[in-house]
């Protein structure tokens, strides 16, 4: 049995570039929750932008946590 050291080292890069990727994308979402509290501090009204950003975010991170569980639970 000789194991394929090509698709290891792929899986791997994959992993932690998906990794890397989730990171980012749920620090833009605290990011965008700082802005948010940021700007209620200040002047005391609430930023679309900031919540916006917000959501999407945490969204996007719950798809890939959502689709992780989906590929390791079998059908």
């Amino acid at each position: 049995m000789h194991p394929d050291w090509t698709a290891l080292g792929r899986v791997a890069a994959v992993s932690v570039g998906v990794t890397v990727a989730v990171v980012v994308v749920f620090a833009l979402g605290v990011l965008g929750l700082a802005r948010l509290e940021g700007i209620r501090e200040e002047e005391g009204a609430t930023s679309a932008l900031g919540l916006t950003q917000a959501t999407l975010c945490f969204l996007a991170c719950a798809a890939v946590v959502a689709y992780g569980i989906h590929l390791i639970v079998p059908s």
